[in-house]
């Protein structure tokens, strides 16, 4: 009796120990990403953390989020954070340009594949960069600038982070266009830290008061526009004309309202989607091009509907 009490017991055991390990392989064959946002205050940031989460879910990946709230230092040990954890791959929004290669040197040095997201940190490149072409439609931008000011005017510019990708490659495509309308020319720029509505309005508020002779206003992102919009309402400047760049509902809204001239719509659920599938590409063992670029659509009061409607 004591016997066959002893074999069910063991057999209880034995069974009980395979569910565990089933249990755990199962786990362990679920692939752990570390999705570092720069900030979830953003609504660019957030559409992207939301499909880097639906596309993942489609995977079978478990997505871990860390939001850096702007802050490239916290950044830096929420990826610490990540690596010691044993996360089988990064997607990785930089917070900005300091500190922003430590996260991708730590991680290759840690055999960790990374994938950088709208940021890709000068000298410590990802194993593919994901984000829209900037320049290219920063510089159709400018020539739609160029035609709704019939080339002349005073333009005042408030910038984004200083040395940060979408911040330089912006600015390189709309000076490109720029370059083709001598009377048209840029006569004050000021950068924001974090690309925030109120850092929009203050800076034109102070940029409208030293040169009153600007005509144009051309916030980086389009919360920097929004601001700037506002800003010029406050001091009864309806003649002046402000274009944005994101996409995001808020500009978007903008824009279907006439706060906004235009803006530049950035596919950020689809690069969400496609900084997924680059990861699932990695593990495989699949190499992937240095940059995987998309392109923006210059969107206006004439083709902005569909984008508020389903965001691409």
């Amino acid at each position: 009796m004591i016997t066959k009490i002893r074999r069910a017991l063991c057999l209880s055991a034995v069974l009980a120990l395979l569910i565990a390990l089933a249990g755990c392989s199962q786990k362990d064959d679920q692939p752990t990403i570390g999705l570092a946002v720069a900030n979830q205050q953003a609504d660019f940031f957030n559409m992207i953390r939301q499909s880097v989460e639906a596309a993942g879910e489609k995977e079978g990946m478990r997505i871990i989020v860390a939001d850096a709230k702007g802050d490239g230092d916290t950044q830096v040990s929420q990826i610490q954070n990540f690596i010691t954890q044993g996360v089988d791959a990064i997607i990785y929004i930089p917070a900005g340009a300091t500190a922003a290669t430590i996260p991708v040197r730590d991680a290759k040095a840690a055999g960790i594949p990374i994938v950088t997201v709208d940021r890709n940190p000068d000298g410590a490149p990802g194993d593919t960069f994901i984000a829209t072409d900037s320049v290219a439609a920063a510089r159709e931008l400018g020539e739609h600038v160029i035609d709704i000011t019939k080339g002349r005017g005073a333009i005042g510019v408030i910038q984004g982070q200083l040395g940060t990708t979408p911040e330089i490659a912006r600015d390189q495509g709309f000076r490109e266009a720029l370059s083709k309308a001598p009377d048209l020319r840029i006569v004050a720029q000021q950068a924001s830290q974090q690309w925030a509505q109120s850092e929009g309005f203050d800076i034109a508020t102070d940029m409208l008061q030293a040169h009153p002779e600007i005509t144009l206003l051309f916030g980086r992102a389009d919360a920097l526009a929004l601001g700037a919009a506002a800003a010029a309402r406050a001091q009864n400047r309806h003649d002046i004309t402000v274009v944005g760049f994101d996409g995001d509902i808020a500009g978007l809204q903008g824009v279907k309202d006439g706060g906004l001239a235009a803006t530049v719509t950035q596919q950020t659920y689809k690069m969400g989607g496609l900084a997924v599938e680059s990861v699932k590409k990695l593990l495989a063992g699949e190499s992937l091009p240095a940059e995987q670029l998309q392109p923006g659509v210059l969107t206006t009061k004439e083709n902005v509907a569909p984008f508020l409607e389903n965001h691409p």
